[in-house]
Parts: C-alpha cells; sequence; structure tokens
C-alpha cells in the first residue's frame, strides 16, 4: 500500500494559479491509476482528475477541464496538479487517491491540502 502526502495548498485569489503535490511512497505498482479528489464544505467528495504511473494519459471531471492539469514525475514518484483560473468554488480540501489494479475505485487516501480562493 503507497502512503500519500499533498503538499502546495494555500490562499489565492480568484484567477490566481496553484500547483499542488503528491508524493507516493511504499509500494506503488506501475499499473496504479493516481488521481485528484476534492471536497468543499458542505459537497461531498468529488473526482477532479486521474493519470496512471505507466503510460500519459490523463481524465479530468468536467469542472476541471481547460483550467486544470494533472500530470507525474515517475523518478520522483509524485503526481501534480497545476491549477490555472481558479475560482472560488474551488475551494476545497483537495486529496490525492490511488487506486490497485485489484480495485474498481481509489482506496488508498492522503490527509488533503487545503485550498482556498478568494473572490
Amino acid at each position: 500500500q503507497a502512503q500519500l502526502v499533498e503538499s502546495g495548498g494555500g490562499l489565492v485569489q480568484a484567477g490566481g494559479s496553484l500547483r499542488l503535490s503528491c508524493a507516493a511512497s511504499g509500494r506503488t505498482f506501475s499499473s496504479y491509476r493516481m488521481g485528484w479528489f476534492r471536497q468543499a464544505p458542505g459537497k461531498e467528495r468529488e473526482f477532479v482528475a486521474a493519470i496512471r504511473w505507466s503510460v500519459e494519459n490523463a481524465y479530468y471531471a468536467d469542472s476541471a477541464k481547460g483550467r486544470f492539469t494533472i500530470s507525474r514525475d515517475n523518478a520522483k514518484n509524485t503526481v501534480y496538479l497545476q491549477m490555472n483560473s481558479l475560482k472560488a468554488e474551488d475551494t476545497a480540501v483537495y486529496y490525492c487517491a490511488a487506486q490497485s489494479p485489484s480495485s474498481s475505485s481509489f482506496d488508498n487516501w492522503g490527509q488533503g491540502t487545503q485550498v482556498t480562493v478568494s473572490s
């Protein structure tokens, strides 16, 4: 099981940018899918973006398309989420997660990092 640690959150103004990092340690399979989720106050956790370690593909929620970019650095076992054109509704705790080959869902989670976007 991989251990995931998020960093890079903070306070930004609307229209600004922020890059989140997710450092993975422990056992990580090349076939894992890595993802970013977020949970805003009073709302359920939602999917943001995902990427595989092994191939250059990415998937985005509609809310993230055109503004957010997920990327990876396999040598550093790190996944990034570049967030541009941030909006107040992007305010949330952002979580890094991993989906193992034997699971149909993301079941390995980090502790989260707070992103606050002021208007």
